[in-house]
């Protein structure tokens, strides 16, 4: 009896192209003995395969289980045909139309182990090229113009295939089948440096040659290099070399803030930081983010790359350009090179993306560039993650985003069902917009604060790229309370000009928003939003806050808070943190003047002007933020009286934190009352504990150990009595405090010792990075 003869055709939904599906499905059809074809098309990618029905079973089960590592298959439908009679052979299709609704765009792809072994090869024709690449690693999203995905559709289509790259692309033996970045020194993208004050001589077959080795003379001399990485331009030093990075902070007008380290590999990365098999793992995954590792005792590591951080943000090179820098500088160099990699921009403006960009306005930072003709469509930082262990050190730790960006962007947040695309406006700080398309979200990649014409750009610039991809116009926009935000402008003036309904969701409501469809929940929660600042309803400065939220529902509320205290100045407070605890102390009848750095003159000065404000209430808005209160205690602790950078007070508060007495501190218990209808927590009483202990002479370790354990265990304590009221056992955790380490384990152990269910962010930052996907779920909402 002969076999059965079925057709069948399959479509592909999801991260279906640019991430070696095709070559993979013909690979498998060919070891199936089926003949068909796959092509991208406008739903993802289709397949049809023809051949012994036990074989086309036997193919549709392979085709999820063995998909290459990058594929995200969304859904996967099958659709019986007749068969065709005579057809011979499986073959790769020419794409099929522009990208619909269910095609995913890739990510960045760092670069992998087999080409890393290729640049490493003398006697392969890659050897040390900077730009080698193949199915599984490479640009994707930073060079696609359009969908789908394919060298035409790329910033690629400019570079011709040789002949020998032509005959990678067509074999279906070879990694580099149908990569579309291909590229190899006869036919790819070119490299060339410059130096500041001489002639630029371009890409001439010597500066070629001796680019690399340029710029490593230029590092090892103890200069500044603009590297064109993936995404825009790096400034990187010699981490070794302490005058070098001392001048590169002096330069970027930088002096606390910590620098990312870039080193060759794991072994060197070890004799730095204790890191985890996980950390390890993280480091070496395909998006090659920057890790955030505790220092290893004794370690190597100078103090100056982050002087405020018991860690620090390592990361491994992650594009053949950056491994063929290491690689030159480490066959000269006695020692294992570090490198200082830090954003090419000014302070406050995006980093820098074209060569022109770069020379003009890089001139009084670096000593030299580091240039290549591979365009860049779009300006992608670095990510930036940590990974917080549980308090007990036991389980899984867990991802979490700083800052989400090369790697990740534009990977969506999947949605339980389909609707209207909805334009999420973000924040003012750490700003990201947000699209709704379909079953999924798409954040954008880091944008930073909006408080300039050039960011704002910057921001247009990535809500136009990411429409223009996924080929959607929003039907509504959701932007935030605050007036003066550039990003609620924005939202009002196009929702005007284009005939949009536009939404204003609170900056905690969509924090809340955020976290909770991050994990699928959308039934009643509560959620402890606890972050720095967010204009609230009744026009004082929010920041310490519990939600209640039930998105099916559309409707939310605010249910508990910090105690309220002055900020005196408004924004100033938040640069200057002695003016909080100066305010928190006159609550708590602390006298005298607060404790003052070494040397420093004119504190008493300062602080008796302060002190009139508080009198006669002069600027001095109510705020029940989190953050502030981390800074209070800080300035309080004569850790930090003024800020050169966000977040810098509660850095080293965390910092300096005991982790022995913090395993077994016993913590203040904080009254949580009603007032003015919110459960209130007395965050004032904990604040007067510390002015006591301070004041006893009780270590700072220890004070700052007890103060991050009792503030957990007061939030926890109101979360609960919220839960009971409301009838919920969910709490989700979201705001730029649960980035503190310490606050990120404590928080989910105290909530499940009162019986509830902590929800954390895993896809995007706890912080204002992600709070655009809250307000794009809620607007979905409220038009459906």
């Amino acid at each position: 009896m002969l076999p059965l003869i079925i057709r069948r055709v399959f479509t592909a939904t999801g991260q279906v192209q640019g991430v070696g599906f095709r070559p993979f499905v013909y690979r498998l059809a060919r070891e199936e003995e089926l003949t068909g074809s796959v092509g991208n098309t406008s739903d993802g990618v289709r397949v049809e395969v023809q051949g012994e029905s036990s074989r086309v079973g036997r193919f549709a089960v392979r085709l999820r289980k063995e998909a290459p590592p990058l594929a995200r298959i969304v859904s996967l439908d099958a659709e019986d045909k007749p068969p065709l009679p005579d057809e011979k052979g499986f073959v790769i299709t020419a794409s099929c139309g522009r990208a619909g609704h269910n095609v995913l765009v890739s990510p960045d792809v760092g670069i992998c182990a087999a080409c890393l072994a290729d640049m490493c090869d003398p006697a392969n024709r890659r050897y040390a090229y900077p730009f080698a690449n193949c199915t599984n690693c490479g640009p994707r999203y930073t060079i696609t113009r359009v969908t789908p995905y394919d060298r035409a559709t790329t910033t690629m289509s400019c570079f011709p295939l040789c002949p020998d790259c032509a005959a990678e692309y067509a074999n279906p033996a070879d990694r580099r089948f149908h990569a579309q970045p291909i590229a190899c020194p006869v036919c790819g993208p070119r490299l060339w440096f410059v130096a500041k004050g001489l002639p630029e001589s371009g890409p001439t077959a010597e500066n070629q040659r001796n680019a690399l080795a340029r710029a490593g003379n230029t590092l090892l001399g103890g200069g500044i290099l603009a590297f064109k990485g993936l995404g825009g331009f790096q400034l990187v030093c010699n981490a070794r070399d302490i005058s070098a990075l001392r001048e590169l902070r002096r330069r970027k007008s930088r002096p606390h803030k910590p620098f990312a380290l870039m080193v060759g590999d794991v072994a060197v990365a070890q004799t730095l930081c204790d890191l985890t098999p996980e950390h390890e793992a993280l480091l070496q995954s395909p998006e090659k983010p920057i890790v955030l590792c505790p220092r290893a005792s004794g370690g190597e590591l100078p103090a100056e790359v982050g002087p405020d951080m018991k860690g620090v943000g390592l990361m491994l090179p992650c594009t053949p350009l950056h491994a063929a820098l290491f690689n030159w500088l480490a066959a000269r160099a006695a020692v294992p090179p570090m490198l200082v990699m830090t954003s090419g921009n000014a302070g406050g403006e995006p980093i820098c993306l074209g060569n022109r960009e770069a020379v003009t306005r890089l001139v009084d930072m670096a000593d030299a560039w580091l240039l290549h003709d591979m365009d860049i469509l779009s300006r992608v930082d670095d990510s930036v993650l940590a990974l917080q262990p549980t308090m007990s050190g036991a389980g899984a730790a867990a991802p979490l985003f700083f800052r989400r960006a090369r790697g990740y962007v534009p990977t969506p947040v999947f949605l339980p069902d389909d609707g209207p695309c909805v334009l999420g406006a973000g924040a003012e700080l750490k700003s990201a917009v947000c699209l709704t398309r379909g079953t999924a979200a798409f954040v954008g990649q880091h944008i930073g604060d909006l408080e300039n014409p050039a960011t704002l750009a910057f921001y247009k610039e990535v809500a136009t790229r990411l429409e223009t991809l996924l080929e959607i116009q929003p039907k509504a926009i959701v932007c935030d309370l605050h007036p003066d935000f550039l990003s609620t402008r924005y939202a009002l003036a196009r929702a005007a000009g284009e005939g949009l309904p536009v939404m204003r969701l609170q900056h905690h409501a969509a924090h809340a928003a955020s976290v909770l469809a991050e994990n699928n929940c959308y039934e009643a929660a509560l959620v402890l939003c606890i972050d720095g600042a967010g204009l609230g309803g009744d026009g004082t400065v929010w920041g310490g806050e519990v939600i209640f939220m039930d998105i099916a529902a559309a409707r939310w509320r605010r249910v508990g808070r910090l105690a309220p205290f002055p900020l005196p100045g408004g924004d100033a407070a938040t640069r200057e943190p002695w003016r909080i605890a100066l305010a928190l102390r006159k609550r708590c009848g602390a006298q005298g003047l607060l404790p003052s750095e070494q040397g420093e003159k004119g504190h008493a000065r300062a602080e008796a002007a302060v002190r009139e404000m508080l009198v006669r209430n002069l600027n001095c808005p109510l705020t029940s933020s989190c953050g502030r209160l981390f800074d209070a205690v800080a300035a309080q602790l004569n850790l930090c009286r003024t800020t050169t950078y966000e977040g810098q007070a509660a850095v080293r508060l965390e910092g300096v934190a005991d982790a022995v007495l913090l395993e077994n501190s016993a913590c203040l218990p904080l009254p949580v009352t009603e007032r003015d209808g919110l459960l209130t927590l007395d965050s004032i009483a904990l604040f007067d504990r510390v002015v006591t202990a301070q004041r006893d002479n009780e270590p700072v370790a220890a004070i700052a150990a007890w103060f991050h354990a009792s503030l957990a265990r007061g939030l926890a304590d109101m979360a609960a009595n919220a839960a009971r009221a409301c009838g919920v056992d969910k709490v989700g955790l979201s705001g730029g405090v649960m980035q503190n380490a310490i606050m990120a384990r404590l928080l989910p152990r105290f909530l499940e010792e009162r019986g509830l269910t902590s929800l954390a962010h895993h896809a995007l930052p706890p912080g204002d990075g992600g709070l655009s996907l809250g307000q794009a779920v809620w607007g979905r909402r409220m038009l459906q």
